[in-house]
């Protein structure tokens, strides 16, 4: 298994009480693949550096996990389906 790094920004439509829900299914469909979550840090509430879907700001969450290589696509394809989440970005750490 690799290690990964992903930042994921959830819309500021979804209610603060509802976003560790969301955050939970991200790391439910990693370690249900067989991965394994070790970090999740939530920032909070951030101004965006530019308009997505018309939002101004969104939730903040980096997440580290392990997992393997060619899983990665499927977590992105779900990631981007998903109407919670404005934008994500999944970076392989070390070598």
């Amino acid at each position: 298994m690799r290690e990964y790094e992903m930042i994921v920004i959830i819309s500021p439509e979804v209610a603060e009480e509802d976003v560790p829900s969301t955050i939970d299914k991200v790391s439910d469909f990693i370690t249900s693949r067989g991965g394994e979550v070790t970090e999740i840090d939530r920032w909070g509430k951030r101004k965006l550096a530019y308009p997505i879907k018309h939002f101004i700001e969104g939730n903040y969450v980096l997440a580290r996990f392990k997992f393997e290589p060619g899983m990665t696509a499927e977590l992105e394809a779900r990631l981007k389906i998903s109407e919670m989440i404005l934008r994500h970005m999944v970076v392989r750490l070390g070598d």
